[in-house]
């Protein structure tokens, strides 16, 4: 009897033991995953049309540079494609500054700036892009999280974006899947 309870008792223990085998996400990853769960709308992005100079360690976009790592591959192939880019970013801010701000004044006195586009200009910033695995459920779609610096900005500023291929199979490398990507997500992350 007690040999029965003995390995009972054992092996109660154990797959309790190999039951908990859940990877554990940071508060950041997790409001990631909260983001796309309530807040997330899909909506099509066009590629940049302009001219694409990639250097070194940074490129550009017709006048507006981004800086990166060069050994960086994944933030590479996306801003090389003209998924993402500084003219996509200051829209994004501008629009998001219209929709958000409920004061008149300030609506008002950008309308009656010279260049209203000046205040929320994004160039030479540094960025750095990580792909968020554990978002990513489905193989024709990706999500990732972009993080730009800006020696004007006291913080870095986040943004959570999609890429959707429709030719995409299981198992593809990132740089294939970006090549026939379109970009069908972006938002700024709040902190």
């Amino acid at each position: 009897m007690k040999l029965q309870f003995s390995l009972i008792l054992c092996l109660f223990f154990s797959v309790a033991t190999f039951g908990q085998k859940k990877v554990v996400l940071s508060t950041k990853d997790q409001h990631a995953v909260e983001h796309f769960k309530f807040e997330y709308k899909k909506k099509n992005y066009k590629r940049f049309d302009g001219k694409i100079v990639a250097q070194n360690n940074f490129i550009l976009f017709n006048d507006k540079t981004i800086f990166l790592d060069k050994t960086d591959k994944t933030t590479f192939s996306i801003l090389n494609q003209g998924l993402i880019y500084p003219q996509l970013l200051t829209e994004y801010q501008m629009q998001k500054f219209l929709d958000e701000t409920t004061d008149k004044t300030q609506k008002r006195f950008l309308k009656l700036q010279k260049d209203p586009k000046a205040s929320f200009d994004v160039n030479n910033i540094t960025v750095k892009i990580s792909e968020l695995t554990f978002l990513n459920s489905n193989d024709k779609i990706k999500r990732f999280r972009l993080t730009s610096k800006s020696a004007t900005l006291p913080n870095s500023v986040n943004y959570l974006f999609e890429l959707t291929n429709s030719k995409a199979v299981k198992n593809m490398n990132l740089e294939e899947f970006v090549k026939d990507s379109k970009l069908t997500y972006l938002k700024q992350e709040l902190k």
